[in-house]
């Protein structure tokens, strides 16, 4: 389980988060919702250690990993998919893939067929560049290299930015497969609502850096949450 206990964190002198705390556990997606600029890239940065927190303390398994580099936490297995991407468009598929393979002891270095269960396309291109796939293939990819890593916490940072409504519907089906696996816990930011309502069974709204409404999926208001996201 990841728990995020009351945690602080400053770009210089101005402070992206105020106190944030969360908790993701396995077989549950919990969805961080909010508008632009309110701390939830911020807030994943942290949790993946690509920002060192100045407050509060992050767990996952029981451990805290608020000191651990960035490839620790990834040996730890905790992977992101980041926003807008990030893929190396020089590379091909199956190096963009490949890439996942860093953490991974030398007998785990292969590609799980399940990657090319969930999306079909990837194994029709492994020798293309990433950087000629389209922005719904790319994103596609980028879970897929994520997979790669077999973690036991994926990241996903807005992965239905920019990309057409069928490559959406997609990559729902396969984040819920991830769920139904029951080994995993998820933490999803999404700005798209109705995206992250289909999926969420926890969530948290953030404002100005801090958490302010979460709950389970049960006990959500629909009305206030949309309120938090309208600008």
């Amino acid at each position: 389980m990841l728990e995020v206990d009351n945690i602080d964190l400053y770009y210089g002198a101005s402070q992206a988060l105020r106190h944030v705390s969360l908790q993701a556990r396995p077989g549950r997606i919990t969805c961080v919702l909010g508008r632009n600029g309110v701390g939830k890239t911020s807030l994943l940065r942290a949790i993946i250690g690509h920002q060192a927190i100045a407050g509060g303390r992050i767990l996952w398994q029981g451990k805290d990993v608020s000191k651990l580099r960035p490839y620790e936490r990834a040996r730890a297995g905790m992977a992101i998919v980041p926003q807008g991407r990030e893929i190396f468009p020089l590379l091909s598929v199956a190096e963009n893939l490949a890439t996942g393979y860093a953490p991974l002891q030398r007998r785990e270095r292969f590609i799980p067929d399940e990657i090319f269960s969930l999306f079909p396309v990837l194994s029709t291109m492994m020798n293309r560049r990433g950087g000629d796939l389209s922005g719904g293939q790319q994103q596609q990819l980028a879970i897929g290299r994520a997979m790669v890593m077999r973690p036991k916490l994926l990241v996903l940072d807005e992965p239905t930015e920019g990309i057409q409504p069928s490559i959406i519907k997609d990559i729902g089906r396969a984040i819920q497969y991830l769920r139904s696996r029951g080994d995993m816990a998820i933490v999803l930011v999404e700005q798209y609502f109705d995206f992250a309502k289909e999926l969420a069974d926890d969530f948290v709204v953030m404002d100005r850096g801090a958490v302010v409404m979460g709950g389970d999926k049960a006990g959500m208001v629909e009305a206030d949450v949309r309120k938090r996201l309208s600008v």
